[in-house]
């Protein structure tokens, strides 16, 4: 159920019918109360007894504070991952190679695509505390991302191209040019979400 939160198949806004999930999923409702318990203490959704649980909506300022803290931990990341090599290089190519099976599959999968991409930056830096930091803020991420190309799939292509050229970057280990790629591919996708709250 929560991957089918932040894959965007369940949009900010939705009611949740407990009977009709329970049904669907071929749970009791128990199990499903407890997920629902888990989903709100995450802040993802607000619960409403007998009805269900409303999926929360990420709202503008929810976003723009993502990815400003996205863009701190990300860049900084970026600088110390240059020395990283060629195992940071094909866990990239990697997670990009999932990103354009996403373009034959109107976008599905490329949320969690997106967020292994980044991931791999993150983790390649070797600081545990900014790693926790950014998983802290992962699933937001992921709901953003799927937000985003939901509502433009042909975005998938330019995020794409931006993947690669930071991939570049990273395998010549040219730390700088990274983190200024990242910086400016960050910007972009804060302005479209920006557009689109």
């Amino acid at each position: 159920m929560k991957e089918r939160l932040l894959d965007g198949r369940f949009p900010g806004g939705t009611l949740l019918s407990e009977n009709a999930l329970a049904r669907e999923l071929g749970i009791s409702r128990t199990p499903l109360r407890q997920a629902f318990g888990q989903l709100e203490a995450e802040g993802l959704v607000e619960l409403y007894p007998r009805r269900g649980a409303l999926v929360v909506p990420i709202s503008a300022s929810e976003a723009d504070d993502v990815h400003e803290a996205r863009e701190l931990i990300e860049c900084h990341c970026a600088r110390r991952a240059a020395e990283a090599g060629a195992d940071l290089t094909a866990q990239l190519e990697e997670a990009i190679a999932a990103q354009e099976r996403a373009l034959s599959s109107a976008g599905v999968g490329f949320a969690r695509a997106d967020r292994a991409f980044h991931r791999a930056i993150v983790a390649a830096a070797g600081n545990a505390l900014l790693a926790r930091s950014y998983d802290a803020l992962a699933d937001r991420h992921q709901r953003i991302a799927a937000t985003t190309v939901a509502r433009d799939p042909s975005r998938i292509e330019r995020f794409i191209a931006e993947h690669r050229a930071i991939t570049a970057a990273l395998a010549a280990g040219e730390a700088e040019q990274a983190a200024e790629l990242l910086r400016e591919h960050l910007g972009g996708a804060r302005a479209l979400a920006r557009r689109r709250a």
